[in-house]
């Protein structure tokens, strides 16, 4: 708690090394760890930048994936530069997480959290490696839930995080659901989308109708690489980086709502994380429109137009600190209070960690009620009680 409020942070991560990891592999994959001993890549910077020392951790990496990283040119110069060095981004806060947080120390996650007065986090889980193996695929989601399952373990009232489905494996998804839906740390799901596989492709159905089931939120989280649009940046990373998360929000919204999904399932909320939220209002009255001009693309009997998705107490979004008080403002004119969610991307160096919460709470034109559902309701209301 921080200045008479509760805190549920909304976004951060967590990801545990290949070493913390493998301890959780089924047998089948236990096998392999020889044969994957070059597939490890060290882990010589840390989630904010920080430069680590040797002995250095791990994490498996069985292919590249395909997006801008791999180029750079400098806007202004005529192409990509042929050596290419890939600097850290800043740090955004004032001093580095505790070491370990974010792999397999929980206390010293939690010593962090009482730092900046977070009551609770969300933390988004780490993603299996790409990887041609669908089984391989599967064997790393079932390892990062147990995993999840101990680190949360003693603190089951302050760490949540979501259960991984990929898109690639529905049937064993949906088992993923069933085996770990009651556990104390599961808050949603979090669907791992092949390149090329629509969120409301209707092969997913069973993994929707599984959430709705157990009453839990699917969460949509941006990345920096694998978006839509990501071969068409001009090779440059200011670029990628300032469209990925936003415009990656926007095609799983409009997809999402376009097809029913909300109708067919009415225990399911939906959620966007760390994709920006000043465009929330813009994108829903564009939807709406779209809608209308174009209704031959979508279903002919869809409940609410668009935007009364996004107002209805079924969707949120996490809130990015940079965006600031007046597009927080702005959206909950619009919108109404009860979208936005706190949250701080810890402990990526986005973050301005230590002092996220006092950044937000010092928003002074947000009224007591406001500040109160954007720093605890609205984050509850999506995930569940803590």
């Amino acid at each position: 708690m921080r200045n008479g409020f509760r805190i549920y942070d909304s976004d951060t991560h967590l990801a545990p090394s290949a070493e913390t990891l493998e301890r959780y592999f089924d047998p089948a994959l236990r096998q392999r760890l020889a044969e994957w001993e070059n597939c490890k890549v060290p882990f010589r910077t840390g989630w904010a930048g920080e430069k680590l020392e040797p002995p250095f951790r791990h994490r498996f990496r069985f292919k590249t994936r395909d997006g801008w990283r791999e180029k750079l040119r400098v806007l202004g110069e005529a192409g990509p530069r042929e050596q290419v060095e890939h600097p850290f981004p800043t740090f955004m806060g004032s001093r580095f997480p505790t070491p370990g947080g974010a792999d397999d120390d929980s206390s010293a996650r939690i010593r962090d959290m009482d730092e900046e007065g977070v009551d609770v986090q969300l933390m988004l889980p780490g993603l299996p490696p790409a990887t041609d193996e669908i089984d391989v695929e599967v064997g790393f989601i079932r390892a990062n839930h147990r995993f999840t399952d101990d680190f949360c373990r003693n603190h089951p009232h302050r760490l949540k995080s979501l259960i991984v489905v990929s898109s690639r494996a529905v049937e064993a998804s949906v088992q993923e659901i069933k085996t770990w839906a009651r556990a104390p740390w599961a808050a949603g799901i979090h669907p791992n989308l092949a390149e090329g596989m629509p969120i409301d492709h209707p092969d997913l159905e069973p993994i929707w109708a599984a959430a709705n089931d157990a009453g839990l939120c699917v969460a949509h989280h941006s990345f920096t690489a694998g978006y839509p649009g990501y071969r068409d940046l001009w090779d440059n990373p200011f670029i990628g980086r300032t469209a990925s998360h936003p415009w990656g929000a926007m095609r799983a919204v409009t997809a999402f709502f376009g097809a029913g999904i909300m109708d067919r399932y009415p225990n399911i909320r939906y959620c966007i994380l760390e994709s920006g939220f000043g465009w929330l209002p813009f994108w829903a009255a564009r939807m709406d429109d779209q809608s209308q001009y174009m209704p031959y693309a979508l279903p002919k009997n869809l409940a609410h137009k668009p935007s009364e998705y996004m107002t209805g107490g079924r969707f949120f979004a996490s809130l990015v600190i940079h965006e600031g008080e007046k597009l927080a403002r702005m959206v909950g004119d619009f919108l109404g209070d009860g979208v936005l969610m706190y949250s701080s991307d810890y402990p990526h160096a986005e973050a301005r960690f230590p002092e996220s919460t006092a950044k937000v709470l010092a928003w002074q034109s947000l009224s007591s009620d406001v500040m109160r559902k954007m720093m605890w309701d609205n984050a509850v209301q999506c995930f569940g009680a803590p």
